[in-house]
């Protein structure tokens, strides 16, 4: 396993972490991300560890905090081996108390995923999304309060637009407050949208990527393609509306192609859908979502080898979109790249 540091910071993460959406299966929505038990999600974890893949993804919102608690359970005893990543901030119910990112709540919370990881320190808690009605000088007060105290080590965001996080790294900045090392991003062959703006202010600012949904929504799994439908109750056959849209076509072209190169180096599509995001700039870990073992030891197989230079050339042309307004002209444009080169 290789390992990066993360952010600004002398954390070392390793390049595949494992995310608990998986665990606990309460829900419509997260039920159709997986169902593991405690039994099965432990026998997950011992693999990743063994793989050197220490880094454990979750959030209060997943099955009701049900895979927090799973997560716990299955560290227990050998908590010092693993970094603990969990999220807050999206709602828990319909009460007033139920959501945002206020002070009081942001404390509250990391008290109760405490008693869930059981556990005395977070190794990095993450804002699941930007609050609009919590001043941003709270937020960051808290965390800060919470870094003091040892309950949290470091802090990140999830899903920010640019705007937000620079807002935050400013106060941070003004007020000596902890920064966000970490900005957890959808990215993939399929999604490309993280690099028209994010992309180069995680590499100005230090912030480093940790990637959601590297496989498109199920999308570069190997099971769908111009000729083949997602499978009966998967995640992209029963919740897809809940996830990102992609252009067919672009798809399709992205998926011919990942076949093609499977057929050139002897590993699977998802294992080189993986291994073209580990070679993105500002990209320190991609958080693997699989929902057996299989599955699981399939996606640990994206490291260790290398595409080629032809290779990834050819993907990086298949999976293109063209950036919207004002980012076009820095990504076609001489002269504006020479200005601004990107970081791709």
């Amino acid at each position: 396993m290789e390992y990066r540091t993360l952010g600004s910071s002398g954390l070392q993460v390793p390049v595949l972490s494992f995310g608990t959406s998986t665990f606990g299966g309460k829900g419509r929505f997260f039920s159709a991300w997986g169902k593991l038990n405690a039994i099965e999600a432990r026998r997950m974890i011992d693999i990743c560890l063994d793989a050197g893949a220490n880094l454990f993804d979750s959030a209060d919102v997943y099955s009701e905090g049900a895979a927090e608690e799973i997560l716990g359970a299955a560290l227990k005893g050998r908590r010092d081996r693993a970094l603990i990543a969990t999220k807050m901030g999206l709602p828990l119910g319909d009460g007033v108390a139920d959501s945002g990112t206020s002070g009081q709540r942001i404390v509250a919370a990391v008290e109760k995923a405490l008693n869930r990881l059981q556990t005395d320190r977070i190794d990095l808690l993450q804002l699941h999304g930007f609050d609009a009605s919590a001043p941003i000088d709270e937020v960051l007060a808290a965390f800060d309060s919470l870094v003091q105290s040892g309950k949290v080590r470091h802090v990140g965001a999830s899903n920010f637009s640019g705007w937000q996080l620079m807002k935050s790294l400013a106060s941070s900045d003004k007020n000596g407050w902890p920064r966000y090392l970490s900005h957890q991003v959808h990215y993939s062959l399929v999604g490309r949208d993280y690099e028209w703006e994010l992309m180069p202010l995680a590499q100005d600012q230090g912030v480093s990527a940790m990637v959601w949904s590297p496989l498109g929504w199920g999308r570069l799994t190997g099971k769908v393609s111009r000729h083949q439908s997602a499978p009966a109750g998967s995640r992209l056959d029963t919740v897809a509306h809940w996830g990102l849209p992609v252009n067919e076509e672009k798809l399709y072209n992205v998926v011919d192609l990942l076949q093609e190169i499977a057929g050139e180096t002897g590993r699977s599509i998802p294992q080189i859908a993986l291994a073209w995001l580990l070679t993105r700039p500002t990209v320190a870990t991609v958080i693997l979502g699989a929902r057996n073992e299989s599955q699981l030891q399939d996606n640990l197989g994206a490291v260790g080898w290398s595409l080629s230079d032809d290779q990834l050339q050819r993907l990086d042309k298949a999976s293109a979109v063209t950036p919207p307004y004002p980012y076009y002209a820095y990504w076609s444009d001489r002269s504006y790249r020479r200005l601004n080169p990107p970081p791709v």
